[in-house]
């Protein structure tokens, strides 16, 4: 059934938060002002002002001085908490560091930097994601006077692509907790989502020659290229055999000059008999793995190609092609 109807009061309030969040501007730095900044009173202030309400109408019925002293004395404590909670955010300044590239599945972590320039401390400042619903999404941070404080805020994603990242908001209820006040932000950074690493991915597949070379070599059930060598004295770390070593107690290393005949081609169409999600997420396994074992490998998707090399570059760029697949 149509949720309009259901809870016609919840879908509405869902689409005004939608039209007044698209009207927020895009930005990596935001600077609080009174223009985007907003103040309420919370439950316990409506509390206290219902309180002196009762004690205002009992100190005129019974002519209380006493009664008169408390009410007024609550009501300028009220204001001026009023007043330092607004001023807690107002002059802040926001900025997003760019989060970094995740897998689908893990949480992203987004990084704010908060700048004080006054020459006081800006107390109990939360920072959360806008639409989170567990409860223990807000993290707080006091920024020190006329320095910088660095928060953390996580979010996952949902599915691996180019994400935009979600609304922010940020609020304050220092000093008396009787005031809310927050700001809603909507940054422009973006993140990208790589496709989840099949858990137990099949063998990589065997290389394929180079144009004019021998046949192809074959790949054992652990994921290395036949074809070894005793070790030899400055022999990068990487290509030692360590489960060969653990095994017969002998140092070898992998025959490079062999495996420069043959080309490791990471390819769409040999992913095996999965969907498109789950072919990706084996290549992403396969990339992963190679890149472990130190080979030159390439990645062979429909439209794009990437050529065969080596190193943490070529590894998200492979990585980034599956995102964007």
């Amino acid at each position: 059934m149509d949720p309009a109807v259901l809870n016609p009061v919840g879908f509405a309030r869902r689409r005004f938060r939608q039209w007044w969040q698209a009207r927020l501007p895009l930005a990596d730095t935001m600077t609080l002002t009174q223009r985007n900044v907003y103040i309420l009173p919370t439950r316990p202030g409506l509390m206290l002002a219902l309180t002196m309400l009762l004690l205002l109408v009992a100190s005129i019925n019974y002519q209380l001085n006493l009664g008169y002293l408390l009410t007024f004395l609550l009501a300028g404590s009220a204001v001026v908490g009023m007043h330092v909670c607004h001023a807690t955010l107002r002059g802040l300044t926001m900025n997003l560091m760019a989060p970094e590239a995740q897998f689908a599945g893990t949480s992203a972590t987004l990084s704010v930097v908060l700048t004080n320039e006054r020459a006081a401390t800006r107390y109990g400042i939360g920072l959360a994601v806008l639409d989170a619903t567990h409860e223990d999404r807000w993290v707080w941070a006091d920024v020190p006077p006329q320095a910088m404080a660095t928060v953390h805020v996580a979010f996952r994603p949902g599915r691996r692509g180019l994400h935009r990242v979600p609304p922010l908001t940020a609020e304050t209820r220092f000093p008396l907790g009787t005031f809310r006040v927050w700001t809603v932000w909507r940054p422009a950074a973006q993140v990208l989502v790589y496709p989840a690493p099949e858990a137990f991915p099949p063998p990589l597949p065997p290389g394929e020659p180079r144009s004019g070379g021998a046949s192809a070599t074959r790949v054992t059930t652990s994921g290395e290229f036949d074809g070894v060598r005793a070790y030899r004295r400055g022999d990068p770390l990487k290509l030692v055999v360590w489960k060969k070593a653990a095994k017969n107690d002998e140092l070898v290393s992998r025959d490079t000059q062999q495996a420069q005949r043959h080309e490791l081609w990471l390819d769409f169409a040999q992913a095996g008999h999965l969907d498109i999600e789950g072919k990706l997420s084996r290549l992403a396994a396969w990339v992963l793995q190679a890149d472990r074992l130190g080979l030159d490998y390439g990645l062979r998707l429909p439209g794009h190609d990437v050529k065969p090399s080596t190193g943490e570059a070529h590894k998200r760029r492979c990585l980034q092609a599956l995102a964007l697949c």
